[in-house]
């Protein structure tokens, strides 16, 4: 298990792998584009080039990309699902040329439609992301928090989602603070055991690929996205401990933090801490 975080691409992705080293990362996570949107840069043999020899000079093994956040594969607007349909592709395209590992979408709100027309749109629009994919990157739904309608915020969902779509290579990213947020707790040995075998039951732990990291500032169940910093939030290191330590995890599930970056070093520090022990 390797630890990393979400990094600047501040004057072009070439930048990220030196961002992430400076935090101390072992793996990173980064946009490929605005995150709020515009036109995404271009990428460019040249900054595949520069790419690739700044993660081998620091020894980073494994980079993915966030999605936008305005991707809404659930809208009622059939513009903004062919859009998000669009944007996650050539997320993957871009993906491939610079060897990441995977990219990851939270499916979007199901508030202008219901639940199972929304469900219908989502399972419909990976469909078509996904076909006639030939890329080397994989792509994963993000487990949601609850909040409002958004879908993907339980194991039903997203196993729901996964056996609509069947493609063998799309998987789950896990976000310990989303699903504590809806309900699966995550606080100590026993929970992180309960809810893990949980997810083995539904949706399957061959599907789990990595996890984002983050402490939650919403208590259990409270279906809000609030990122703590690690052993201040309501989940506790003795969650962490556990979850760093939990046996049945494939080798290559890692964990990326997307906490604040005034102590996302010390988040680090933590997570390296618990490993060793």
């Amino acid at each position: 298990m390797k630890f990393g975080a979400h990094v600047s691409i501040a004057g072009g992705i070439q930048n990220a792998p030196e961002n992430a080293a400076k935090l101390g990362c072992e793996v990173f996570q980064m946009f490929t584009r605005s995150p709020q949107g515009g036109p995404a840069p271009k990428i460019t043999p040249e900054i595949v080039d520069l790419f690739r020899a700044a993660c081998e000079k620091h020894e980073l093994t494994d980079w993915v990309i966030h999605s936008p956040y305005y991707i809404n594969f659930a809208s009622g607007m059939a513009k903004t699902r062919g859009f998000s349909t669009a944007i996650i592709r050539d997320e993957l395209e871009r993906g491939s040329l610079i060897g990441a590992k995977y990219v990851m979408f939270h499916p979007g709100s199901a508030k202008d439609v219901g639940q199972e027309e929304a469900m219908k749109y989502v399972i419909s629009g990976v469909k078509k992301v996904l076909d006639g994919y030939k890329g080397t990157t994989e792509l994963l739904i993000e487990m949601s928090a609850g909040a409002g309608m958004v879908i993907g915020d339980t194991f039903e969902e997203l196993a729901e989602i996964l056996e609509g779509v069947g493609h063998p290579d799309l998987g789950i990213a896990f976000d310990t603070a989303h699903a504590f947020a809806s309900g699966y707790d995550l606080r100590d040995e026993k929970s992180v055991d309960a809810t893990f075998k949980k997810f083995d039951k539904i949706v399957g732990l061959k599907k789990l690929k990595m996890s984002h990291c983050n402490d939650s500032k919403i208590e259990l169940g409270g279906k809000k996205d609030r990122h703590e910093h690690l052993g201040k939030g309501f989940i506790g290191l003795d969650g962490f401990k556990a979850i760093v330590g939990y046996k049945k995890f494939l080798p290559s599930f890692n964990l990326y933090l997307e906490t604040e970056h005034d102590a996302v070093v010390e988040d680090l520090n933590i997570l390296k801490s618990l490993r060793k022990k």
